[in-house]
């Protein structure tokens, strides 16, 4: 049996992930997106918030809500999800918020292009990362830090990155960064900073602890890593027929079962997924629904119809067209991070 810390069941507590059923709508209710809040969400006064761009750049700049809802606005729709989606079922699990696969969701976002910002605000010679701080502050590793993250000015400079305002075509709840967040298409949710306070344009590498330490793969504590930026693919699955009570194990009919899902990456679209009814015997093509975005999840479909009662395992891959294809087994690593093996989902026909 599972044991889980009391640490552990505090932030499950705080956090929320997005029940996979949800995986039926194009873009997730705001309520059902998931959320992974590090410290405290911050109380910001929108009157007197203002969000400061300045470091090497010729014109710092001192913007107000309204100032960027004043501006030509565009927008994205993204999938999402948490570099530490899957942790859960890792052996030796991590310690950190315990995710099982529902940490993910696709949202519309509205905002002004970080590239609007960043040349207006002229950037300088020499520059080569922008640095994102938000509002909310801690202490993790024995550093207390406001939680910051950078992009390479290239990366920054990407043409759907968003300083975005609106989820789902309302305004940001305090949960989701209000009255600013950064959205980075195709990356891990901690590159999306909430509750923006200020953009620093340096001329060196970002050594915050988010950056230096937090999101690394590495193979043991003494490990530098690398870090983590664009999601690899994965697929999920809608859990088919009836749930039991608290166990969630799944009982279908015999007949015609349609199997249906969605498959994302931040390497590209989604060229193909792939079907085990059969614990990863055999694999069969999916059909997939034409795409919502070039950042969002694909909708697919696949027909099942099992004539014997008895016990089956389901399972969907994806790959995605720059040739990243999801693994049967996941890869370990300290923080349990980018564990996107294959979805196994057992059901009973009866």
């Amino acid at each position: 049996m599972t044991v889980f810390t009391l640490e552990e069941l505090q932030q499950a507590a705080r956090n929320h992930g997005m029940p996979l059923e949800a995986l039926r709508y194009d873009v997730t209710p705001v309520g059902l997106h998931y959320l992974l809040i590090h410290f405290d969400i911050p109380a910001v006064d929108p009157e007197s918030w203002r969000l400061e761009i300045g470091g090497k750049v010729a014109r710092p700049l001192s913007l107000s809500l309204a100032d960027l809802r004043a501006r030509p606005s565009q927008e994205v729709t993204v999938t999402m999800e948490c570099a530490g989606n899957g942790r859960a079922r890792l052996e030796e699990r991590p310690f950190s918020q315990p995710w099982l696969h529902e940490a993910v969701g696709t949202a519309r976002w509205r905002g002004i292009p970080l590239l609007d910002v960043l040349d207006e605000a002229d950037v300088g010679e020499g520059a080569r990362e922008v640095v994102f701080t938000g509002f909310d502050r801690g202490l993790e590793g024995g550093e207390e830090q406001q939680f910051e993250r950078s992009l390479t000015l290239d990366d920054a400079r990407g043409d759907d990155v968003l300083l975005a305002y609106e989820i789902n075509g309302q305004p940001l709840p305090p949960q989701h960064g209000f009255p600013l967040r950064l959205v980075v298409p195709g990356w891990y949710g901690m590159t999306n900073v909430k509750w923006l306070a200020r953009i620093t344009v340096v001329d060196e590498p970002f050594a915050g602890y988010q950056q230096r330490h937090a999101y690394r793969i590495k193979a043991d504590d003494e490990d530098e890593g690398r870090p983590l930026n664009r999601i690899p693919p994965r697929a999920l699955l809608i859990p088919p027929g009836t749930p039991e009570f608290p166990s969630r194990e799944r009982t279908v009919p015999p007949g015609l079962c349609l199997l249906e899902g969605r498959a994302w990456s931040g390497f590209g679209p989604i060229a193909g997924v792939e079907v085990s009814t059969d614990g990863g015997e055999s694999w069969h093509d999916a059909d997939l629904d034409p795409p919502v975005s070039p950042w969002a999840w694909r909708g697919w479909r696949y027909r099942w119809e099992p004539s014997t009662p008895g016990a089956y395992e389901l399972r969907c891959r994806a790959r995605d067209d720059a040739g990243n294809v999801q693994p049967d087994e996941p890869a370990w690593n300290v923080g349990g991070y980018s564990n996107n093996a294959a979805q196994r989902v057992p059901v009973t026909v009866a």
